[in-house]
């Protein structure tokens, strides 16, 4: 591996393309309750948080020899106990994934052809719209997918420098001030999802040869960009739309409206409405088609099913059949499909597992590579802190339980 290859910067991109997407949507509308400054402060925390995790795996990463995946890294470290787990976990990961996308995609396929045709159709039509014409490309295979993502990727760009360069006439800085940090707390599980790449990671170290340095620059590098775009997003989105109001941050998640739809109603600029709803259909459509696909392969691994040129009809229909029934039984389910992915599946894939694996393997094992990440045995502690402390915020939230102030527990008449 002494032959550098892969590009530093390519990486990063791949990293901050694979953290915005779908997720992004959500954010402003989540973490606005608490106010920009509180949200600035768990996007801080989210960021430092899942970049340790990140920076764990590549510690793990390095004791092996060839290119291994998450459920490699887990049965070598954990045994068949945490390799079991790690499968779940994965699986419930890109399930709940998926249902977000395609709830999210029934809505604003909804509103999308009420605003240009006038024609209004329920939210189920959109989804099962959406899942058969875009899965109908995930079955096509890779290639495929990996040609329409570059137009996508493109198309989500472009509508995102268009929002902000129009967007920032309509905003009024005096939102931005408004702070209520009882609330901050609650937005972590969705935050954790926002800066989830780490299955990139052995790709990654692979197509940086080996390079652990370089491959922690590339993390380091790309999740900063995802942490500076989410930011310019968050100040668009938080200044245009108040917390009160038919179309304001409450009346948006309980309604299950994504910030661009958010911005759209509040500013009723036809540009405006164009791009908002441009951004969110590229960045649902690209989360989904890679998340699919991922999760397709996952299923033909775990199958043992061999790789052709297109895709198995039974894993397509066995990857996006389940969350499309869930998202058509409950249509409204974007937030919670989001947190329950961030806040359970993601925290012990990405943040509980990796201590785990880097504690056995550092300190039981005496397993050693070219990269140990500082800070010893303390490190490791606060990052399992963190972990457990959003494992059971989102697990007492899903149970009805809120030990920290949360706005989906806000009266109704507000």
């Amino acid at each position: 591996m002494a032959k550098a290859s892969g590009s530093v910067i390519g990486g990063m991109l791949l990293i901050a393309g694979s953290c915005i997407g779908a997720g992004m949507l959500g954010l402003p509308i989540v973490t606005g309750f608490a106010g920009f400054f509180p949200s600035l402060l768990m996007f801080f925390v989210a960021w430092v948080f899942m970049t340790a995790t990140a920076l764990l795996l590549v510690e793990v990463n390095g004791w092996f020899s060839k290119q291994v995946n998450l459920l490699s890294m887990s049965d070598n470290t954990l045994g068949k106990w945490g390799k079991n787990l790690c499968w779940v976990t994965y699986l419930f990961l890109f399930y709940a994934l998926l249902v977000a996308y395609i709830s999210g995609s029934g809505s604003l396929v909804s509103t999308m052809f009420q605003n240009s045709f006038s024609v209004k159709f329920p939210i189920w039509v959109g989804s099962l719209f959406f899942v058969i014409l875009f899965g109908w490309v995930v079955y096509l295979g890779t290639r495929r997918v990996d040609h329409v993502n570059r137009g996508l990727m493109f198309g989500k760009i472009g509508f995102f420098i268009l929002l902000i360069i129009v967007g920032v006439h309509f905003l009024r800085p005096g939102l931005l001030l408004r702070t209520e940090p009882k609330y901050a707390f609650s937005a972590l599980p969705l935050l954790v999802i926002a800066f989830g790449f780490h299955n990139m990671i052995p790709s990654l170290t692979a197509y940086l040869n080996g390079d652990l340095k370089r491959v922690r620059i590339t993390i380091i590098g790309g999740s900063l960009m995802a942490f500076v775009i989410y930011l310019i997003w968050e100040i668009l989105v938080l200044g245009i739309v108040p917390l009160w109001g038919p179309n304001g941050l409450i009346a948006s998640l309980r309604h299950d409206q994504e910030a661009s739809q958010a911005i759209a109603a509040i500013v009723r600029s036809p540009a405006i409405s164009i791009f908002s709803q441009g951004l969110a259909f590229f960045a649902i459509l690209t989360s989904f088609l890679a998340q699919a696909l991922s999760l397709v392969h996952f299923l033909a691994d775990g199958f043992k099913i061999n790789y052709k040129k297109q895709e198995s009809v039974g894993l397509c229909i066995l990857a996006l059949a389940p969350p499309l029934i869930l998202s058509l039984i409950y249509p409204q389910l974007f937030f919670k499909a989001l947190n329950f992915a961030g806040g359970i599946c993601a925290v012990v894939l990405f943040g509980i597992l990796p201590v785990l694996m880097v504690w056995i393997g550092r300190y039981r094992n005496q397993t050693s590579s070219g990269y140990q990440v500082p800070g010893g045995k303390s490190t490791l502690i606060g990052v399992l802190v963190v972990a457990v402390f959003i494992f059971i915020l989102q697990l007492a939230s899903m149970l009805g339980y809120h030990f920290v102030p949360d706005p989906h527990s806000l009266p109704r008449g507000m």
